[in-house]
Parts: structure tokens; C-alpha cells; sequence
């Protein structure tokens, strides 16, 4: 069974060519949206529509994206609402030491001296440097470990551990 990745959602149309508003969800916009890319609309029923990229834009916070065989509103009404996705095979590479999301939501966060501090639940994107926030394992306050080398240890994604240096303050 195929696993499929969300790469956005189609939230409305734009104008009367076929346009049609994406709010992402990926990365890698410049990559996933290509001239020529296949991505697949998921309607209500889990049905999957192949749709190939004819053209793509940015507008404000919104990625405009048009398809072929898609040239007017009519045509793409339809998907309004719906999510854009892309195989999980077609996931773009990461060099070492760079992370999706997926893969560090859900690991265990131990200290190099081997206590358990919780889960990663979320991570935040607010400016120089990502911030993990972890569920406590002893029902405390949720932690905000920032992603950087003094801190992040090591990062084991088949084990879902992540390894970090308690810092003075950081607890």
C-alpha cells in the first residue's frame, strides 16, 4: 500500500484561468511544485486525481498553481478544499543531519546522563534555529529544547531517540 505525504491544500480557485490557491505544506515548494510535476488531489471519498502542473506563482502567502487540461474555473472547482499529495517515494533527500518533521515528532528525548524527559510533540519555526516542544513524561510543563548543536546530541530516527546536553536554564 502506497503511503502518500500532504504537500498542501487547494483552498480556492483564483481568477477565471484555472488558477487555484494553495496553502503548503511542504519544504520544498520550489521542488513540489515544478512545471511538469505530477501531484494528486485527494477527494472526500480517498480517491486519488492526478493533476500535472502547467504553471506556478506566488501570490502573497499563497502558492497559485495551474494544471493542464485545467483552463478555466470551471475545471477546478471541483478541488476546492481538497489536499495535494505526492508519493512517499517521491520524498525529496535530506543531508546528514537535516530532519522532516514526521520523523522527529513522536521520539523519545533522553539526556546524555539517561533520564527520560518525554515526547516530542511539535516543533516551532520562529527565526535562527527550530525549537522542539516536548510532552513530559512526568506531566509537567511542555519543554522547549532549541535545535542546536550544544544542546542536540544525536538524533536516531529508526529508534525515534533523540539525545540532548541539559544546559544550565534549559530545564
Amino acid at each position: 500500500m502506497t503511503k502518500w505525504l500532504n504537500v498542501g491544500k487547494i483552498v480556492n480557485t483564483h481568477g477565471i484561468r484555472g488558477e487555484v490557491r494553495v496553502i503548503s505544506r511542504t519544504d520544498f515548494p520550489e521542488e513540489r511544485y515544478k512545471i511538469g510535476n505530477t501531484l494528486f488531489v485527494e477527494k472526500g471519498d480517498g480517491d486519488l486525481v492526478p493533476v500535472t502542473i502547467s504553471a506556478h506563482r506566488v501570490h502573497k502567502q499563497f502558492d497559485l498553481l495551474q494544471f493542464e487540461g485545467h483552463p478555466n474555473i470551471n475545471d477546478v472547482e471541483k478541488y476546492k478544499g481538497h489536499l495535494l499529495k505526492v508519493s512517499a517515494e517521491d520524498a525529496v533527500e535530506m543531508k546528514e543531519g537535516e530532519f522532516f518533521y514526521r520523523d522527529i515528532i513522536g521520539c523519545t528525548v533522553i539526556t546524555d546522563e539517561g533520564k527520560e524527559l518525554g515526547k516530542v510533540k511539535e516543533i516551532l519555526s520562529p527565526g535562527a534555529n527550530d525549537v522542539w516542544v516536548v510532552k513530559q513524561k512526568d506531566f509537567g510543563p511542555d519543554l522547549l529544547i532549541p535545535y542546536i548543536p550544544p544542546v542536540v546530541k544525536s538524533v536516531d530516527i529508526e529508534n525515534k531517540q533523540v539525545i540532548i546536553h541539559l544546559m544550565e536554564g534549559l530545564i
